[in-house]
């Protein structure tokens, strides 16, 4: 099999149910897409759909999880860093015409109760973020069970916005979740504060 075979199936499924979710997606379109060999799934991935699912599942959240972390980092604070994550998210989301969501949680919402390989792996990758989040917010100064709950925020934030994004046409869901998400930082920020 040619050198990059792998990678352009997994790249290609990413985009695929990043677009049209885990049913919609066919194993004749990843490969004709990938510009690959039928065989070469099986070769890669001898569980089929399911098996290349998880794996695009872990390796998709690691490079949305890589995009944040370089966002949240770059920022001063953490409402500095909510604000920019949420305006990056809607900016993309509009110019690829709402189409370009979270694959993770496409498929985590099509198969969590049906398929309990694909809902691991999602769950997996979610714990991940969230570990990332509050380790994020740690830096910033937030107590540990605070810094957890903000990750959550954030991410539970950011993912149903996606969602109402995407069937809305528009980037309002965004910016409202920001707005909330930044209020429950500034609550906590106020919690903390010396008195």
């Amino acid at each position: 099999m040619a050198a990059g075979t792998r990678e352009r199936i997994v790249a290609t499924t990413s985009e695929l149910f990043r677009r049209q979710g885990y049913p919609s997606t066919g194993l004749k379109q990843i490969v004709a897409e990938a510009g690959a060999p039928f065989g070469s799934i099986y070769h890669f991935f001898p569980g089929g759909k399911q098996q290349l699912a998880a794996e695009v599942i872990r390796t998709s959240g690691r490079a949305y999880q890589q995009l944040v972390e370089a966002i949240l980092d770059e920022a001063p604070d953490a409402v500095t860093a909510v604000e920019t994550g949420f305006a990056a998210a809607a900016e993309t989301l509009a110019a690829t015409d709402y189409a370009d969501a979270c694959p993770i949680a496409t498929v985590a919402l099509e198969v969590a109760s049906t398929d309990d390989t694909l809902r691991a792996a999602t769950a997996e990758v979610f714990d991940a973020w969230v570990e990332a989040g509050a380790a994020r917010f740690r830096r910033w100064g937030f107590a540990p069970a605070d810094a957890r709950r903000l990750a959550i925020v954030f991410i539970t934030g950011l993912e149903g916005a996606f969602v109402l994004c995407r069937a809305a046409r528009s980037t309002e869901a965004l910016t409202a979740a920001a707005s909330a998400v930044t209020a429950a930082i500034r609550a906590a920020q106020e919690v903390s504060a010396p008195r």
